[in-house]
């Protein structure tokens, strides 16, 4: 999904089945855990969970259009692996920024030596 797609709750029309939105949306919740590819935008759908509209069922279709396209494409844990998942973190609690002295902060999280995911706060 590109980043540039702007989705309203003021969009029209409304969609009919918000129990299949939701259902769809909620499965694919669970499936980003080994696709991340897709995470960004589950969550753009996720938003609009509580009253879906038409584009946001279009932006869902696409979704799993896509992921009927890259059926092999995931990450594999095997049972007996040998990865190693190491978590780093840091803070500075106010003495960051000695204007506003609101606290920094930050972890980062490597499978092997893959960075998987990534954080940083003010």
């Amino acid at each position: 999904m590109a980043a540039s797609i702007k989705f309203s709750k003021s969009d029209t029309p409304d969609f009919e089945d918000d129990t299949l939105y939701r259902s769809i949306v909620g499965g694919l919740q669970y499936l980003s855990v080994t696709r991340p590819n897709i995470s960004y935008s589950v969550n753009k759908v996720f938003q609009f969970m509580h009253s879906p509209k038409a584009p946001h069922w279009s932006a869902l279709k696409r979704i799993l259009r896509y992921l009927k396209a890259t059926i092999n494409d995931g990450m594999f844990f095997a049972s007996k692996s040998s990865l190693t998942l190491q978590a780093y973190s840091d803070a500075d609690w106010g003495g960051g920024c000695p204007d506003d002295r609101r606290s920094t902060g930050g972890f980062w999280v490597y499978l092997d030596k893959h960075l998987v995911t990534w954080s940083f706060k003010k």
